[in-house]
């Protein structure tokens, strides 16, 4: 496939406009330096380290993978399947640094390239290659930088080794992985590690994940016949979960295990250690209907209940929380008791104001909680901070946009997506310190027409061709994702992107985020408790009604509808039971039959299969092919280990055996996270199909 637009091609060349750009930046515990990562230009993949000294105003390159590996040899392959997905799947695989851990003063980082493990100096910028047991996985420095655990093969190991224990004790050969996050966990959990250093540095908290009761999954992907075909563990809703357990683990060979109700809460959603040495563990029961904050004691391993949430639908996940705060007060996220705001409470007492929507508390800063949250608009959001004492709360950012922030020490990094641009700013001392950005100019300045529509208060944007003359009719394009965790409007300059080029091309783009989506309000998300399709289905169709009423030149007798993974299985959706509405559609990487998708996701929302068995059968697609009148695309990529090509594969054999026409794209070596220009190519090739069905 290839594309010769402009726009696509710049899309593709700049990471979608993200090359350059400075990303995983963390402060020194003083607020006084700044790590991060950045390439050298728009057209750079290469992520290097660079180091920011707040005084001085100086930036330094401390790490260059250019350097370090000129040639990149491709470990993935050597990798376990668990560990490789891992990778993938949380971008630890990237043309340059993926990710790096460092000393909480900054002096030491650590970063893994082709499976090999470097630590950097960041005081003279040398930088050293580590013996490893093999190809190296997630390391971590103690906090003197002097040692690194890492994980290989799917043991956890030191360098240099403990003394006393040459071979490392933190390497146990038992069958189970130890040290990364299972599937459920990384996926759909929030927790992406599963190893922790005590703060002096003498023992690891370690996970010890066995996923010998999972299903297999198989792939056979033309793209890499050295790997085809490939099998791993997946924790399909309604069956097993992987067996998670958390051992403290000391340098002097002595192991504890961690003790509690794992068989009522098998999930582990946060894990750590304080600074005094005491375990805090997040801990879920399999419907996430119930999550418990557990203090433990890292000597017997016992464990305390300190908190407990409950909810009848389930309890969204707030990162940040809970979290032990200064004295011992526990900060919890609590609802407003009318369903209507996302709050905070510490040691259960109502915090803050009750019309802010807490979408995450990023830390302290001066003594006060610094969070993220939303006010009327769902599409902008706001950096707050709020007196735990008094509750008193001060916004930080001002205009539309989406605002977010890191701190460390009394230091302050301000990001700032508006539809001008993308901004940082770091406040320090009394000063704001910019951070450079040598990310390509965003193309178009999107303005999209926001508004609220229906009883229900939908959150939806048209956007209209730059060159559209009132008066003049235009097809419409749903561009939708419209599942539980991801918003579709928000005011963030580089998701609107796209949707102007494909309005460009002739379309009126309309995108709605339908009940069941976050930063509305609580009572708004839960709306699809035990059925997804019904509700996406009507509040989609009711949006799209009323917005045709205010904006005249949408011709609704013209919808497509596009979308990927959740926005895939929609658009089929809709096609196949509201043809009456839409008229053609592009359907990404759909989850065609929820009873083959993860456990996590999908048990949270539509509860066991064998407890809602009509829920999941009302929600599958298969089912609904024989009603198929409109045209249909399917895209999925072969390597897609979230939503398996099974689900495009059994719809399609589903419509041939109904005699339904229908196009299907399968495309090798692509899993979920399509990257390196797919999406791009991909975008012709819809725009093709949705001109002719649409005509």
């Amino acid at each position: 496939m290839t594309h010769t637009d402009p726009f696509l091609a710049l899309s593709a060349r700049t990471g979608r406009f993200t090359h350059g750009s400075p990303r995983a930046a963390v402060f020194s515990s003083d607020g006084t330096r700044l790590l991060f990562l950045r390439s050298t230009g728009p057209q750079d993949p290469v992520e290097r380290l660079w180091l920011l000294d707040l005084t001085t105003r100086r930036e330094q390159l401390v790490a260059d993978p250019v350097a370090l590996v000129p040639q990149r040899t491709g470990d993935l392959a050597d990798l376990p399947a668990l560990e490789r997905r891992l990778r993938e799947r949380l971008r630890l695989w990237a043309p340059g640094i993926g990710s790096f851990a460092a000393t909480a003063d900054l002096s030491t980082a650590v970063f893994t390239l082709d499976g090999r493990l470097f630590s950097t100096s960041t005081t003279d910028r040398v930088t050293v290659e580590l013996p490893t047991a093999g190809p190296a996985f997630d390391p971590r420095p103690d906090a003197t930088g002097r040692r690194v655990a890492y994980v290989s093969d799917g043991a956890l190991h030191l360098t240099p080794a403990p003394a006393l224990h040459p071979g490392g004790p933190l390497s146990p050969a038992d069958g189970a992985v130890w040290g990364v996050a299972e599937f459920a966990a990384a996926e759909e959990l929030g927790r992406t590690r599963g190893h922790w250093w005590r703060p002096d540095g003498g023992a690891v908290l370690a996970a010890r994940v066995d996923e010998s009761a999972l299903p297999a999954r198989h792939f056979a992907d033309p793209a890499h016949p050295d790997l085809a075909p490939e099998s791993f563990a997946y924790p399909q809703a309604g069956g097993p979960n992987a067996d998670v357990q958390l051992w403290v683990l000391t340098l002097d060979g002595h192991r504890v295990r961690l003790r509690w109700d794992a068989d009522t809460f098998p999930y582990v959603t946060a894990a750590g250690w304080e600074g005094d040495g005491e375990i805090l563990l997040t801990v879920a029961d399999r419907l996430q209907q119930r999550v418990l904050l557990l203090g433990a004691d890292p000597v017997t391993g016992t464990t305390t209940e300190l908190s407990r949430t409950t909810d009848a639908f389930w309890v969204d996940d707030l990162p940040g929380t809970p979290a032990r705060l200064d004295g011992g007060r526990l900060l919890t996220a609590a609802d407003t008791p009318d369903g209507t705001a996302r709050s905070l409470a510490l040691d259960g007492k109502p915090l803050g104001p009750r019309h802010l929507q807490i979408r995450r508390v990023v830390g302290r800063l001066g003594g006060r909680l610094l969070v993220e949250a939303g006010e009327d608009q769902p599409a902008d959001q706001h950096v707050y901070l709020i007196d735990p004492d008094g509750g008193g709360a001060e916004r930080l950012t001002d205009g539309p946009g989406v605002h977010s922030a890191t701190a460390g020490g009394e230091s302050l990094l301000l990001t700032s997506a508006t539809p001008d641009g993308i901004h940082r700013r770091i406040r320090f001392r009394g000063a704001e310190i910019p951070l450079t950005d040598h990310a390509e100019p965003l193309p178009y300045r999107v303005v999209p027409q926001l508004a609220r529509v229906t009883e229900r208060g939908l959150p939806t944007a048209v956007v209209y061709p730059r060159a559209h003359v009132a008066g003049q009719r235009l097809p419409v394009l749903l561009d939708v994702y419209g599942g539980p965790g991801a918003q579709a409007v928000a005011n963030e300059p580089r998701r609107w992107q796209q949707r102007q080029w494909w309005a460009d091309q002739g379309f009126a783009v309309v995108t709605t985020d339908n009940r069941g989506t976050p930063f509305v309000s609580p009572e708004f998300a839960r709306a699809i408790f035990r059925r997804f399709s019904a509700v996406a289905i009507e509040d989609q169709v009711a949006a799209l009604a009323a917005l045709g009423e205010r904006h005249p030149d949408l011709d609704l007798g013209r919808v497509g509808v596009r979308g990927w993974s959740y926005g895939g299985y929609f658009a089929a959706l809709a096609v196949l039971r509201r043809p009456d509405v839409f008229h053609a559609a592009s359907a990404g990487a759909p989850p065609t039959d929820f009873r083959l998708y993860d456990t996590a996701y999908t048990e949270r929302y539509l509860g066991l299969p064998q407890d809602n068995p009509e829920g999941y059968l009302a929600d599958c697609l298969i089912e609904d092919a024989a009603a198929l009148s409109r045209p249909l695309l399917l895209i999925h990529g072969l390597a897609d280990d979230n939503v398996h090509p099974a689900h495009s594969l059994l719809l399609s054999e589903a419509l041939v055996r109904a005699g339904r026409p229908h196009s299907l794209l399968t495309l090798p070596g692509v899993s979920h996270l399509t990257a390196g220009g797919v999406m791009e190519q991909l975008a012709a090739l819809e725009l093709d199909f949705l001109r002719t069905a649409l005509a």
